[in-house]
């Protein structure tokens, strides 16, 4: 005759592997969140060094440079804006996040230079 079961006087017993479904889930969306926040960062250090030698280019005289350079250093589909007033150009690098649910403006740089002598830059560059 097979023995009886028995009712365990551990209630606890397969909670372990419960939590440990548990914490291993929270250690992948943990993951995933740093992840993220690393490629956000790398994307804004991206648009800053592209805003930077935007900026530069610019005031140099050498605005269509400055647009290659922003394809190649910023971020896939950065947009440039270039504004002059008086000396000052300003350029800003505008990147979407990649994929990601955040504002926009976490991967937007500014930059600002003074235009060398003798450049004449229009008011808008496009």
């Amino acid at each position: 005759m097979p023995p009886e079961p028995t009712v365990s006087d551990e209630p606890d017993r397969g909670a372990v592997t419960v939590e440990a479904a548990f914490a291993t889930c929270s250690i992948v969306v943990v993951a995933v969140l740093v992840l993220g926040a690393f490629g956000l960062a790398l994307g804004h250090v991206r648009s800053a060094d592209a805003a930077i030698e935007a900026a530069r280019l610019v005031a140099r005289g050498d605005a269509r440079l400055a647009h290659d350079a922003v394809t190649e250093l910023g971020p896939a589909g950065a947009s440039l804006t270039v504004s002059v007033r008086g000396a000052m150009v300003t350029t800003e690098v505008n990147a979407k996040p990649f994929g990601l649910v955040v504002p926009e403006q976490w991967c937007r740089a500014r930059a600002l230079a003074v235009l060398e002598p003798g450049v004449e830059v229009p008011e808008s560059v496009s």
